[in-house]
């Protein structure tokens, strides 16, 4: 967890945030930066500058501002609200204008010791223009820092162009490609509940591990992001990114140290020895769907057609894939990859399935649960070990599985830190160790390429799922493998 230590050096800093009255700007990042104000890791001399292109005068500005985070912070406090809107500026800006930031250097301060962040909280689209109006304005510094949001670009070549376009600008070390998965304690926690626990090393091979799967499941459909969603669907919104991140964390080889690039390089490793996905094996290893009418919660709800207003649209909103690394740690170990919209319920779960014993031993016979480790993201974090127990009392060797929990909510007692509030602190220090180095996201955007290019070759169809099930990802299973719902 984050350490609220007062006496450790603060960096100053001026955060710029373009897109910053958008979703994720009101939602997450300025959230983000109340909670670390608060709990001093910010300086409180630090400066937030919102860019949108609206108009806006200083108190109509204040107003959207202070209602918004209102109602997107629970219990918050009167004093640190006054104090995160006193501290942020408005500036308005049509970022496709050259030119439009010539007059941005007057909100920032220029001593050589304040970290300048950007903030990229819009359409990949619009970065190649931004990056140069910085430039031209003479805003980056060597102290300079860019955050890009996902998806960076829709295929390998437009990554490829972004990526490079942004490096003409900053260094490979200024540039931070986030995940907000990569920042939530129970993935981390997977770090070092694998390195510095023999129980678990020991026993993570394909030995020991019968399949791996990483769901990440929501219950609501696309809403606003229709139109973007549209464009881009499921694969490329989430597998790319947020699923193959968090199979890259439990597939890598240990690094020799925990620096940023050492833990990138072994996750390039995992990227490259993923098993490419050719017109064959997209049959039986992939399957792609698109919800319909149904029921959540009692309620009726709209099927994905009638919520983009789009009756002609193939997009996926759900995928699943078995995946398999050809190294020799994993070699034959199914990977299961899932991810969909308007599904029972919304749940993020990795779930490590270990091989069963060769042999029963009891005289019942009755079978035997396998060990599994089971990492919950969202809604509650935790860690759960699932191993089988002597059921009590007389009658012989009854047994049954057990479930071992570490609760983060209940098991730490203060205020547990989004995701978002670690990552934006680790900007701010230059640790790059949660963020994607350049040659990650091509060799990701690379595999998923083979996907949606075997798609097209092979002309998959979605498969229709009725809204508030669990999709069709039952078609790329093995024989006795079952998800873990």
């Amino acid at each position: 967890m984050i350490k609220t230590n007062k006496l450790e050096n603060l960096f100053l800093s001026d955060i710029v945030i373009f897109g910053g009255l958008g979703d994720l700007s009101i939602r997450k990042i300025l959230p983000a930066i109340y909670f670390r104000l608060q709990a001093k890791q910010l300086a409180d001399n630090c400066r937030v500058i919102l860019i949108s292109r609206k108009d806006f005068n200083k108190k109509e500005f204040e107003d959207i501002l202070r209602s918004k985070i209102e109602n997107g912070i629970e219990d918050v406090s009167k004093k640190d609200l006054n104090h995160l809107i006193s501290i942020c500026e408005y500036y308005k800006a049509d970022l496709n204008q050259k030119g439009c930031l010539n007059n941005l250097k007057s909100f920032l301060r220029s001593e050589d010791n304040v970290v300048r962040l950007f903030y990229f909280s819009v359409s990949s689209t619009l970065f190649g223009s931004i990056t140069k109006n910085l430039k031209e304005a003479q805003l980056i510094t060597p102290k300079s820092r860019v955050v890009l949001e996902k998806p960076l670009g829709h295929n390998a070549e437009s990554s490829r162009e972004i990526n490079n376009e942004i490096a003409g600008y900053f260094n490979e070390s200024q540039i931070f490609r986030i995940d907000h998965y990569l920042g939530k304690e129970t993935v981390q926690n997977l770090m070092v509940l694998r390195f510095t626990n023999n129980l678990y090393e020991n026993a993570w091979n394909a030995q020991n591990i019968d399949n791996i799967q990483i769901t990440v499941s929501e219950n609501l459909g696309v809403g606003s992001r229709g139109g973007f969603y549209d464009k881009y669907g499921a694969l490329l919104d989430m597998v790319q990114n947020h699923l193959l991140q968090l199979m890259c964390l439990v597939a890598i080889e240990p690094p020799n140290i925990l620096d940023a690039n050492t833990v990138r390089d072994e996750k390039l490793k995992v990227l490259k020895s993923l098993r490419p996905i050719d017109i064959d094996s997209c049959k039986t290893h992939t399957v792609k769907g698109q919800y319909t009418r149904g029921k959540l919660d009692g309620k009726s709800v709209k099927s994905y057609l009638e919520d983009i207003e789009k009756f002609n649209s193939d997009t996926e909103t759900f995928v699943a894939i078995r995946a398999y690394i050809d190294n020799w740690r994993w070699a034959g170990v199914p990977f299961y990859l899932r991810t969909g919209k308007r599904l029972s319920r919304k749940h993020s779960q990795i779930t490590i399935n270990f091989k069963n014993i060769p042999h029963n031993i009891f005289p019942d016979g009755k079978s035997i649960v396998n060990n599994k480790l089971i990492i919950n993201l969202q809604p509650e974090e935790s860690i759960e070990l699932v191993q089988t127990v002597k059921t009590p009392g007389p009658g012989g060797y009854r047994y049954e599985p057990i479930s071992l929990v570490l609760d983060y909510g209940s098991s730490f007692k203060e205020r547990f830190p989004d995701a978002y509030e670690r990552l934006l602190i680790d900007v701010i220090r230059g640790n790059q160790t949660l963020f994607m180095r350049k040659d990650e996201v091509e060799a990701s955007w690379k595999w998923i390429d083979s996907i949606n290019q075997s798609w097209a070759k092979a002309k998959i169809k979605n498969h229709l799922y009725s809204s508030g099930s669990n999709g069709p990802g039952d078609h790329i299973l093995l024989d006795k493998h079952e998800w873990n719902n």
